[in-house]
Protein backbone atom coordinates (compact mmCIF):
# COMPACT_ATOMS: atom_id res chain seq x y z
CA UNK A 1 0.00 0.00 0.00
CA UNK A 2 1.26 3.39 -0.97
CA UNK A 3 1.28 6.22 1.20
CA UNK A 4 1.94 9.94 0.17
CA UNK A 5 4.89 11.39 2.06
CA UNK A 6 3.64 15.21 2.37
CA UNK A 7 2.51 15.91 5.81
CA UNK A 8 -0.22 18.15 4.37
CA UNK A 9 -1.87 14.90 2.61
CA UNK A 10 -3.56 13.66 6.05
CA UNK A 11 -6.24 11.17 4.02
CA UNK A 12 -4.04 7.91 3.46
CA UNK A 13 -1.14 8.97 5.76
CA UNK A 14 -1.30 5.81 9.47
CA UNK A 15 -1.41 7.35 12.44
CA UNK A 16 -0.30 8.55 14.81
CA UNK A 17 -0.43 11.95 12.34
CA UNK A 18 -1.00 15.35 13.86
CA UNK A 19 -3.52 16.92 10.87
CA UNK A 20 -2.71 20.06 9.80
CA UNK A 21 -5.34 21.52 10.88
CA UNK A 22 -4.53 21.64 14.42
CA UNK A 23 -1.18 22.15 14.26
CA UNK A 24 0.23 25.32 15.59
CA UNK A 25 0.09 28.45 13.68
CA UNK A 26 3.70 29.08 14.36
CA UNK A 27 4.86 25.71 13.07
CA UNK A 28 2.73 26.83 9.81
CA UNK A 29 4.19 30.22 9.66
CA UNK A 30 7.78 28.62 10.61
CA UNK A 31 7.91 26.78 6.94
CA UNK A 32 7.88 29.98 5.34
CA UNK A 33 10.78 32.04 7.14
CA UNK A 34 13.25 31.04 4.00
CA UNK A 35 11.07 32.31 1.68
CA UNK A 36 10.47 35.89 3.20
CA UNK A 37 14.34 36.30 3.97
CA UNK A 38 14.82 35.88 0.55
CA UNK A 39 12.78 38.19 -0.43
CA UNK A 40 14.04 40.43 1.90
CA UNK A 41 17.76 39.98 1.00
CA UNK A 42 16.74 40.47 -2.68
CA UNK A 43 14.91 43.84 -2.05
CA UNK A 44 17.66 45.02 -0.30
CA UNK A 45 20.10 43.81 -3.35
CA UNK A 46 18.16 45.46 -5.92
CA UNK A 47 17.75 48.68 -3.41
CA UNK A 48 21.34 49.04 -3.03
CA UNK A 49 22.24 49.38 -6.78
CA UNK A 50 25.11 46.47 -6.57
CA UNK A 51 24.02 44.96 -9.88
CA UNK A 52 25.76 47.28 -11.89
CA UNK A 53 29.26 47.55 -9.77
CA UNK A 54 29.17 43.74 -9.33
CA UNK A 55 28.90 43.72 -13.68
CA UNK A 56 31.38 46.58 -13.54
CA UNK A 57 34.26 44.30 -11.84
CA UNK A 58 33.22 41.58 -14.72
CA UNK A 59 33.39 43.82 -17.87
CA UNK A 60 34.10 47.14 -19.37
CA UNK A 61 33.78 48.85 -22.48
CA UNK A 62 35.21 46.47 -24.62
CA UNK A 63 32.73 43.88 -23.23
CA UNK A 64 32.81 40.78 -20.98
CA UNK A 65 35.44 38.60 -21.40
CA UNK A 66 34.49 35.36 -20.24
CA UNK A 67 31.55 35.80 -22.46
CA UNK A 68 32.51 32.83 -24.87
CA UNK A 69 34.72 31.08 -22.15
CA UNK A 70 34.46 27.35 -23.35
CA UNK A 71 33.07 26.05 -20.07
CA UNK A 72 30.58 28.79 -19.06
CA UNK A 73 28.79 28.57 -23.02
CA UNK A 74 29.20 24.91 -23.45
CA UNK A 75 29.22 23.49 -20.37
CA UNK A 76 27.20 25.27 -18.06
CA UNK A 77 25.12 27.23 -20.23
CA UNK A 78 24.52 24.54 -23.32
CA UNK A 79 25.33 21.65 -21.10
CA UNK A 80 22.37 22.98 -18.22
CA UNK A 81 19.63 23.39 -20.79
CA UNK A 82 19.90 19.70 -21.60
CA UNK A 83 20.29 18.64 -18.17
CA UNK A 84 17.16 20.19 -17.22
CA UNK A 85 15.54 19.02 -20.37
CA UNK A 86 16.38 15.37 -19.00
CA UNK A 87 15.48 15.70 -15.62
CA UNK A 88 11.79 17.69 -16.43
CA UNK A 89 11.47 14.47 -19.07
CA UNK A 90 12.77 11.96 -16.05
CA UNK A 91 10.16 13.91 -13.42
CA UNK A 92 7.62 13.49 -16.69
CA UNK A 93 7.92 9.50 -17.01
CA UNK A 94 7.81 8.56 -12.99
CA UNK A 95 3.98 10.48 -13.11
CA UNK A 96 2.55 7.44 -14.95
CA UNK A 97 5.50 4.83 -14.66
CA UNK A 98 7.04 5.61 -11.24
CA UNK A 99 10.08 3.38 -10.04
CA UNK A 100 12.54 3.69 -7.05
CA UNK A 101 11.60 6.16 -4.29
CA UNK A 102 8.93 7.05 -6.56
CA UNK A 103 6.84 4.46 -5.64
CA UNK A 104 6.89 5.96 -2.12
CA UNK A 105 4.53 8.95 -3.81
CA UNK A 106 1.58 8.70 -4.31
CA UNK A 107 0.28 10.21 -7.81
CA UNK A 108 -1.79 12.90 -6.87
CA UNK A 109 1.93 14.26 -5.31
CA UNK A 110 3.71 12.96 -8.48
CA UNK A 111 0.89 15.28 -10.18
CA UNK A 112 1.51 17.93 -8.08
CA UNK A 113 5.65 18.00 -8.86
CA UNK A 114 4.98 18.08 -12.43
CA UNK A 115 2.58 20.52 -12.17
CA UNK A 116 5.24 22.68 -10.00
CA UNK A 117 7.86 22.68 -12.45
CA UNK A 118 5.99 23.60 -15.50
CA UNK A 119 4.43 26.38 -13.79
CA UNK A 120 7.20 27.96 -12.72
CA UNK A 121 8.88 27.34 -16.24
CA UNK A 122 6.22 29.22 -17.85
CA UNK A 123 5.46 32.12 -15.46
CA UNK A 124 9.31 33.04 -15.62
CA UNK A 125 9.06 32.22 -19.71
CA UNK A 126 6.29 34.33 -19.82
CA UNK A 127 7.90 37.16 -17.66
CA UNK A 128 11.02 37.24 -20.02
CA UNK A 129 8.62 37.59 -22.74
CA UNK A 130 7.04 40.96 -20.82
CA UNK A 131 10.12 42.63 -19.82
CA UNK A 132 11.70 45.31 -21.99
CA UNK A 133 15.19 44.66 -19.91
CA UNK A 134 17.96 43.95 -21.47
CA UNK A 135 20.84 41.81 -20.67
CA UNK A 136 23.62 43.52 -19.18
CA UNK A 137 25.96 42.76 -22.30
CA UNK A 138 24.09 45.33 -23.93
CA UNK A 139 24.79 48.33 -22.27
CA UNK A 140 26.32 51.23 -23.26
CA UNK A 141 28.90 50.61 -20.44
CA UNK A 142 30.02 47.31 -22.00
CA UNK A 143 30.29 47.98 -25.73
CA UNK A 144 26.06 47.84 -26.29
CA UNK A 145 23.42 50.56 -27.45
CA UNK A 146 21.22 49.91 -24.42
CA UNK A 147 21.02 52.48 -21.41
CA UNK A 148 20.21 51.15 -18.05
CA UNK A 149 16.28 50.89 -17.20
CA UNK A 150 15.07 49.07 -13.93
CA UNK A 151 13.72 45.58 -14.29
CA UNK A 152 10.61 46.90 -12.24
CA UNK A 153 9.95 50.03 -14.78
CA UNK A 154 7.69 47.77 -16.71
CA UNK A 155 6.95 49.29 -20.37
CA UNK A 156 10.36 51.30 -20.60
CA UNK A 157 12.67 50.49 -23.46
CA UNK A 158 16.49 50.68 -22.70
CA UNK A 159 17.17 50.34 -25.76
CA UNK A 160 18.34 47.02 -26.13
CA UNK A 161 16.96 43.80 -26.96
CA UNK A 162 15.02 43.00 -24.12
CA UNK A 163 13.19 40.11 -22.69
CA UNK A 164 16.45 39.36 -20.45
CA UNK A 165 14.79 39.75 -16.96
CA UNK A 166 14.08 37.28 -15.00
CA UNK A 167 16.74 34.71 -15.81
CA UNK A 168 15.60 32.07 -17.55
CA UNK A 169 18.87 29.95 -17.41
CA UNK A 170 18.73 30.12 -13.66
CA UNK A 171 14.74 28.75 -14.03
CA UNK A 172 16.23 25.52 -15.68
CA UNK A 173 17.44 24.68 -11.86
CA UNK A 174 15.29 26.75 -9.25
CA UNK A 175 12.11 25.19 -11.29
CA UNK A 176 12.70 22.23 -9.71
CA UNK A 177 12.14 22.93 -6.30
CA UNK A 178 8.70 21.70 -6.57
CA UNK A 179 11.03 18.38 -6.57
CA UNK A 180 11.84 18.29 -3.17
CA UNK A 181 8.72 18.88 -1.30
CA UNK A 182 7.21 15.76 -1.35
CA UNK A 183 9.79 14.25 0.69
CA UNK A 184 11.05 17.95 2.65
CA UNK A 185 7.43 17.95 3.91
CA UNK A 186 7.59 14.33 5.16
CA UNK A 187 6.93 13.54 9.25
CA UNK A 188 9.30 11.31 8.72
CA UNK A 189 13.06 12.47 9.65
CA UNK A 190 14.63 10.13 6.64
CA UNK A 191 12.33 11.57 4.04
CA UNK A 192 13.19 15.25 5.37
CA UNK A 193 16.44 14.74 5.13
CA UNK A 194 16.29 13.31 1.52
CA UNK A 195 13.81 16.40 0.87
CA UNK A 196 17.07 18.40 2.36
CA UNK A 197 19.59 17.02 0.25
CA UNK A 198 17.33 17.74 -2.99
CA UNK A 199 16.86 21.04 -2.09
CA UNK A 200 20.36 22.06 -1.49
CA UNK A 201 21.05 20.27 -4.88
CA UNK A 202 18.71 22.64 -6.71
CA UNK A 203 19.67 25.81 -4.95
CA UNK A 204 23.35 24.95 -5.80
CA UNK A 205 22.53 23.95 -9.38
CA UNK A 206 20.33 27.18 -9.38
CA UNK A 207 22.88 29.38 -8.09
CA UNK A 208 25.80 28.00 -9.87
CA UNK A 209 23.54 28.43 -13.53
CA UNK A 210 22.87 32.17 -12.37
CA UNK A 211 26.54 32.56 -11.49
CA UNK A 212 27.71 31.30 -14.89
CA UNK A 213 25.27 33.74 -16.96
CA UNK A 214 26.69 37.04 -14.46
CA UNK A 215 30.24 35.70 -15.55
CA UNK A 216 29.22 36.19 -19.10
CA UNK A 217 27.61 39.40 -18.81
CA UNK A 218 23.87 37.25 -19.45
CA UNK A 219 22.54 38.48 -16.51
CA UNK A 220 22.17 40.84 -13.28
CA UNK A 221 23.19 38.77 -9.72
CA UNK A 222 19.50 40.10 -9.06
CA UNK A 223 17.90 38.44 -11.58
CA UNK A 224 18.78 34.88 -9.96
CA UNK A 225 17.46 36.25 -6.76
CA UNK A 226 14.25 36.80 -7.95
CA UNK A 227 14.28 33.77 -9.95
CA UNK A 228 14.63 31.95 -7.29
CA UNK A 229 12.46 33.61 -5.18
CA UNK A 230 9.51 33.26 -8.21
CA UNK A 231 9.91 29.53 -8.56
CA UNK A 232 10.20 28.85 -4.67
CA UNK A 233 6.64 30.77 -4.25
CA UNK A 234 5.51 29.34 -6.63
CA UNK A 235 6.15 26.00 -5.53
CA UNK A 236 4.97 26.35 -2.27
CA UNK A 237 1.46 27.95 -3.62
CA UNK A 238 1.10 25.10 -5.79
CA UNK A 239 1.65 22.75 -2.75
CA UNK A 240 -0.94 24.18 -1.04
CA UNK A 241 -3.36 23.62 -3.61
CA UNK A 242 -2.66 20.31 -4.39
CA UNK A 243 -2.70 19.53 -0.51
CA UNK A 244 -6.14 21.39 0.17
CA UNK A 245 -7.38 19.26 -3.07
CA UNK A 246 -6.46 16.39 -2.09
CA UNK A 247 -7.94 16.39 1.49
CA UNK A 248 -11.27 17.43 0.19
CA UNK A 249 -10.93 13.86 -2.11
CA UNK A 250 -9.26 11.13 -0.24
CA UNK A 251 -9.40 9.13 -3.58
CA UNK A 252 -6.55 11.67 -4.73
CA UNK A 253 -4.39 10.65 -2.18
CA UNK A 254 -3.54 7.11 -3.34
Amino acid sequence: MRFPVFGEYTAAIPPPHIPASERPLRAKLSKLWPWAVLMCLTLSWDASGTDLHVMGWLGDTKGFALRDHGWLNTVMHDGGKRLAMLMYAYVLTMLFWPGGIWRQVARIQRLEVVVGITVSLLVVSALKRWSLTSCPWELQAFGGVASYVSHWTWGVSDGGSGHCFPGGHASSAFAFLALSLPWLTSLDPGDRGRGQKLLAAVVLAGLALGAAQTLRGAHYPSHTAWTAWICATIAWANHWIFARWAKSNTRLAS
